[in-house]
């Protein structure tokens, strides 16, 4: 019996094998250090915590409208307007499970056979797989370091054709942490108002950004022509440390935001209604939480990226928001560590893990395969460990 096509076509995560050869040597006893989890390690927050449980013994546990409840559709639009300076209604805002779901729901919104999507690489491994999985084609556009990783107009041009229906923006990145600037993001609206294609906008992490000089601008917010070519994705995962309780959301056109609403009330009927309610507690309650949070994630920022740069034959661009670090370590290639001659990222990664009990993510998924990326959404502890041990192995090679 012959299986989908589309779904064969799908490559399952180059990560896999790390997360799995990780959890092999920690069932086998090994001390194991990973930088791999993308989730911040915080508790969710216990004024959020507390209305999950009053929503469950309040009998809140029944279906909701399909594209969520009212009252968390109206607090999206609150929180857009107050920190974006958008203008929605609730009609235009579709409550998912998760912004990776979002994301789903927007591509099968817009994309036809054979449209094509373009991504700007390094990206977020998953946007190229919904592109496929909706029946579009990813476009890849590999961006400079020397630019820090963002696009040109020149890029952009390069990469667009007649079949070309939309360009993702993530900002702050996963998996650079580079925040997109004002003329960044007005070169590519212009672009998209001129061609007359769509921007998925990711914004998940926009309340994680570090520096002073660097802020988040929503591209929707540079001028009704471009707010009516943006899906804006976002969610509570990362700001509020609620990567479990799966809830995302997206505001769009009106026609477009119609059609998310009906693909998921056919595929999911509606988010999960116990997190709507923590979830409208999370948006129009105290924020001190997610501002304790990013004061402790600068920190952490800091010091990897001092550790790290003291580490000789690896370099990164200091991240500005998010929590990764994303580090080239073509510096090492052509190393020879324990009769093993290190040719890409994913080399390092598997003889890191291997040899210094050290997991970190190799980045050919994102785009770029002569990086890894490190989560420093984990304990100072557990980093000072882990690159006390990614300085060891380094030296070792030279």
């Amino acid at each position: 019996m012959e299986l989908s096509k589309k779904a064969l076509s799908i490559k399952p995560s180059s990560t896999l094998a790390i997360s799995s050869k990780a959890s092999q040597l920690k069932g086998e006893g090994k001390d194991i250090v990973t930088f791999g989890v993308g989730e911040p390690d915080f508790d969710t927050p216990e004024h959020i915590r507390k209305a999950g449980i009053a929503a469950i013994e309040n009998g809140d546990t029944r279906y909701t409208a399909a594209a969520g409840t009212p009252q968390l559709r109206q607090a999206v639009c609150d929180k857009l307007k107050r920190d974006n300076g958008l203008n929605y209604v609730p009609a235009q805002v579709i409550i998912s499970n998760g912004a990776k779901h979002s994301l789903m729901n927007a591509f099968m919104a817009i994309l036809n056979e054979a449209d094509e999507v373009i991504i700007p690489a390094p990206y977020w491994l998953s946007y190229s797989e919904m592109v496929k999985i909706a029946g579009g084609t990813p476009v890849i556009v590999h961006t400079k370091k020397e630019n820090h990783f963002m696009l040109t107009q020149e890029e952009l041009e390069g990469a667009y054709s007649e079949r070309t229906k939309a360009v993702v923006l993530t900002s702050p990145s996963n998996p650079t942490g580079m925040v997109t600037s004002y003329e960044d993001l007005k070169m590519v609206a212009d672009f998209a108002v001129e061609k007359d294609i769509f921007v998925i906008s990711d914004e998940i992490y926009e309340k994680l950004i570090y520096d002073e000089d660097k802020k988040h601008i929503s591209i929707a917010s540079l001028g009704e022509e471009i707010y009516n070519r943006t899906i804006v994705i976002n969610g509570v995962s990362k700001s509020y440390a609620m990567t479990g309780w799966r809830i995302g959301f997206a505001a769009a056109p009106m026609e477009v935001a119609k059609l998310m609403a009906s693909l998921q009330s056919h595929m999911a009927s509606n988010p999960n209604a116990i997190a709507q309610v923590a979830t409208l507690e999370a948006l129009n309650g105290p924020q001190d939480c997610v501002e304790e949070m990013c004061v402790e994630f600068k920190k952490r920022r800091d010091y990897i990226f001092e550790r790290e740069e003291a580490i000789p034959l690896i370099h990164a661009l200091k991240p500005e928001g998010a929590f990764y670090l994303f580090v080239d370590v073509s510096g090492t290639y052509g190393k020879t560590y324990g009769g093993v001659q290190i040719q890409s990222a994913a080399d390092f990664a598997s003889i890191l893990l291997e040899e210094k009990f050290v997991a970190v993510v190799p980045c050919a998924d994102f785009g770029m395969p002569d990086h890894i990326r490190l989560s420093y959404a984990t304990s100072m502890e557990l980093i000072k460990k882990g690159m006390d041990r990614i300085e060891e192995m380094v030296k070792e090679l030279l």
